[in-house]
């Protein structure tokens, strides 16, 4: 199948953007980042995330290369942490999504609350499942999916790379369908926009389209935070 993607990053109504894009379809491989707001060097922990996605250069099946990518970000974490605590004491970390494929499946790699979506059949599908308090208290059933988008603790994330001597990356995996569209994003556009509004945006629009609308709604509405993602379509 062919694949079309189109990457956008913005720093939003922030001084600086801490976010990060990777794009490599000729390894299919693609990942965003968002570096940890309110701590130092964001900007650094999810540049050298993409930096160790690249170079690991996976080989094999897809679940080969998918082990691989894992264990690159794993070791990207393990740095991170001994970087907070030689350097600053702080945290350095930041958030990953990752996507790898083959002409017929995917696997998703994840920590923290970036995520991974597909449209499919015009419908918006989450794939990953966020690091965070607010989905904690949405799991446990002491706030609804409606309350969680207007929470106060919405940027609170339980899981990120450079948090911790040892990170758990998530997985999740499937088929691809021809015309499916997947899309991996900061929550600079997922606490903007409702996954709804996103998914319609995407089916509506070829990808470039979709992206610069995507990007001037998030402005529209403040940007409060850096907007990064990646959309790719397959057919």
């Amino acid at each position: 199948m062919k694949i079309d993607h189109v990457v956008r990053t913005h720093r939003g109504s922030r001084l600086r953007n801490e976010d990060a894009v990777l794009a490599r379809p000729d390894k299919g491989l693609w990942a965003v980042a968002d570096g940890m707001g309110g701590h130092q060097h964001g900007d650094v922990a999810s540049a050298l995330l993409m930096e160790a996605l690249d170079t690991c250069a996976p080989d094999g099946d897809l679940h080969a290369r998918a082990d691989a990518a894992a264990a690159a970000i794993e070791a990207a974490n393990r740095r991170l942490f001994e970087m907070g605590r030689v350097q600053s004491g702080r945290t350095i970390g930041s958030t990953i999504v990752a996507l790898l494929t083959d002409p017929s499946a995917f696997v998703f790699l994840w920590a923290g609350d970036s995520r991974g979506y597909v449209v499919r059949g015009g419908e918006l599908q989450q794939l990953t499942h966020d690091h965070s308090l607010v989905q904690n208290l949405v799991d446990t059933g002491q706030i609804t999916p409606e309350e969680a988008l207007t929470h106060p603790d919405g940027n609170v994330i339980t899981r990120a790379a450079g948090a911790s001597a040892r990170l758990e990356v998530d997985r999740s995996e499937g088929q691809i369908g021809r015309a499916d569209t997947f899309v991996l994003a900061t929550d600079g556009l997922t606490r903007v926009m409702k996954d709804a509004e996103i998914g319609e945006t995407i089916a509506a629009s070829d990808l470039e389209a979709a992206a610069d609308e995507l990007i001037r709604t998030c402005l529209a509405r403040g940007a409060p935070d850096n907007v990064s993602f990646v959309l790719l379509r397959f057919s």
